[in-house]
């Protein structure tokens, strides 16, 4: 499902607003530490009915250095159902002195879509100054028309490393219009006023700092001032509907997709013939899902209406691919044929991304996958994919609040949660080491959950020249080649892959005299240091939990002795638990090393007790054996 999001995040300036665009005249505190500045911002969102809606952004961006660049873009979409006009720019030296206007001319119009897309309205507009003697300013201007106030703008001030001199968030209505809007991160009530026959509602910021992104912070957009609006009553093409509940506008999306869900006759010869000898519904999902995934695959066709709107499963049926709408629904028709309870399903994708907020019923929706809900448990399906098991919904759609499409309307559920004990990584490594330095190794990886994710990704997206290629780039060793590598993947409500690899590494051991110098744990060393004494801005949040155990056997040449060991370290914290031991006996090195992340939020008091974690593990992974030979 397209993600319908009207606005980009920069738009235009009117030379009609021009002031005094030096760059002398920013406050030095809001230079500080930024690569640009915000110097004014207005968007305007004029609400005139039910169907109808205009949308007017002003900015002026200077860019103070290279890295701010990518700030001074114009871009923003326009389809069947949002027009895109009167788009004018203006660049200003670092005096604030006009050198250039936009021309029509130099206004690129291009596809919106990727090479997924077989059929889309969506296009964009999108223009660059390529103006590179810092710094400078840009201000830009453009209008958009809705046709069709479903999905209403959001207000999102902050760019990350720019600051806000001012910017601002009016929304006019009709007097008699109730308005719905969710402030995040931001205190004060909008300022209200009517004019004549229209209320308006104005929010602004200030001389606001430029926001540096923190490892582990929490999400954007729960962490920096944003407002989002959403209408009651609305209309969309031909459709009317009303969301003021999430049953509400659970409604819409049934109505809106209803009479859609008719197989052809062959299509149902084919399933009952599959599954029709099968008694356990469990069973049988798997095997429609079976079904779906050999028979389909994903497309988007997104036209007018068409990003909430799914294709029928008739044309599923016949052209065989279809998008997350059309695939979801053409799997709750395969299992309603058999008379298992299906249900469509809306949810906000994306790795470690919010759900939905259940007080604030809103369309912020980017993807549609769809459930089962059995005797004893839900089934998930994500009905994009050829290659995922059934049931599982990983980081992408996993942990999450998602609005389920029933019958009476729309309801609020969560989305599989998985815990430190679904997401394993178990390794065996089994290594020697000639009197050269040189290191033979075979590795067995037992990856389960989310940390089978990539792998996946890896086994069935990459053709073996990529796998190759990745796997010669992702160890801690100075040059090494890996000769031999198997994947095996078992499906499963928590799927599995099993992973072998023959690998050599001419340098391993560094050698100087008789020592030889060896760091046995050269396959999952921590790479995570934070900042020390860094005054922390957000809270700390790890969002998966997960457990890594290595077990590293290296055979060790004969006539060598033991000059010097790493300590055995063993801690536990909030944050998790970690431990490693080192032990040499008849010839070899025994590495047992466990690390184990829990999921959760920690307040920013918290963060040079994070940081002392992370560096003690850091070390410990790093440990040296000296050996003297005899």
């Amino acid at each position: 499902m397209r993600k319908i999001c009207f606005l980009c995040t920069l738009f235009f300036y009117n030379a009609t607003f021009s002031q005094n665009y030096d760059v002398a005249l920013i406050n030095d505190s809001l230079k500080e530490n930024a690569n640009a500045v915000k110097r004014f911002e207005e968007l305007r969102v004029i609400i005139k009915s039910n169907s109808k809606a205009i949308v007017k952004h002003k900015y002026v961006i200077t860019v103070l250095k290279e890295a701010g660049a990518d700030l001074a873009d114009y871009h923003n979409s326009y389809s069947k159902l949002q027009s895109l006009s009167n788009i004018s720019g203006t660049l200003y030296d670092a005096k604030g002195k006009e050198i250039k206007s936009v021309k029509k001319k130099d206004i690129g119009d291009f596809s919106a879509v990727g090479d997924i897309s077989l059929m889309s309205d969506g296009r964009a507009k999108h223009h660059n100054f390529y103006y590179a003697q810092y710094p400078y300013t840009v201000a830009y201007e453009d209008e958009q028309e809705l046709d069709g106030i479903f999905f209403l703008p959001s207000w999102n001030p902050i760019e990350l490393e720019c600051s806000v001199e001012q910017s601002s968030f009016i929304v006019e209505t009709p007097a008699d219009y109730v308005l719905r809007f969710k402030q995040i991160a931001y205190t004060n009530q909008p300022v209200q006023s009517t004019e004549k026959d229209r209320k308006i509602y104005n929010w602004q910021v200030k001389n606001l700092l430029p926001v540096a992104y923190e490892q582990y912070q929490p999400h954007w957009d729960e962490i920096n001032p944003a407002v989002y609006i959403a209408p009651s009553l609305f209309e969309i093409g031909d459709y009317k509907g009303e969301m003021s509940s999430w049953k509400n506008l659970g409604l819409f999306i049934k109505d809106l997709n209803n009479g859609r869900q008719e197989l052809p006759e062959n299509i149902k010869a084919d399933i009952h013939k599959l599954t029709d000898n099968v008694s356990d519904n469990y069973e049988k999902v798997k095997l429609l899902y079976a079904y779906l995934q050999k028979n389909t695959r994903y497309i988007s066709v997104q036209i007018g209406i068409g990003g909430w709107q799914t294709f029928d499963a008739k044309y599923v049926a016949t052209k065989k691919y279809g998008d997350c709408k059309a695939l979801s629904n053409y799997m709750v028709s395969l299992l309603k044929e058999m008379n298992l309870p299906a249900k469509y399903v809306l949810v906000n994708s994306g790795d470690y991304r919010n759900g939905l907020w259940e007080d604030f019923p809103s369309p912020y929706f980017n993807h549609a996958i769809m459930c089962v809900p059995l005797q004893k448990d839900t089934m998930w399906l994500e009905c994009t994919s050829q290659t995922v098991s059934a049931g599982y919904m990983g980081s992408f759609t996993g942990n999450r609040k998602v609005l389920l499409i029933d019958d009476d309307g729309g309801h609020i559920v969560r989305t599989p949660t998985y815990k430190a004990i679904d997401n394993l990584q178990l390794r065996k490594v089994s290594a020697s080491i000639n009197e050269e330095g040189a290191l033979s190794a075979e590795v067995d990886t037992h990856y389960t959950g989310i940390q089978q994710d990539d792998v996946h990704g890896l086994m069935n997206g990459a053709t073996e020249e990529e796998k190759k290629k990745y796997l010669n780039s992702t160890l801690s060793l100075p040059t090494y080649s890996v000769e031999k590598f198997v994947y095996t993947q078992t499906k499963g409500l928590i799927p599995t892959v099993d992973e072998h690899l023959s690998i050599t590494a001419p340098d391993y051991a560094t050698i100087t005299g008789k020592r030889f110098f060896i760091t046995p744990n050269f396959f999952n060393r921590s790479a995570s240091k934070l900042e020390e004494d860094k005054k922390r801005k957000y809270d700390i949040q790890f969002f998966s939990a997960y457990i890594d155990v290595d077990t590293i056997q290296i055979k060790i040449p004969v006539n060598y002795t033991v000059e010097a060991m790493p300590k055995n370290i063993s801690l536990k914290t909030a944050y998790g638990n970690y431990s490693i031991n080192f032990t040499v006996k008849d010839n070899f090195i025994n590495v047992l090393r466990k690390n184990e992340r829990n999921e959760g939020r920690f307040p920013k008091s918290e963060y040079q007790a994070i940081v002392n974690y992370f560096d003690e593990i850091y070390k410990a992974d790093r440990g040296r054996i000296v050996l003297t030979k005899n």
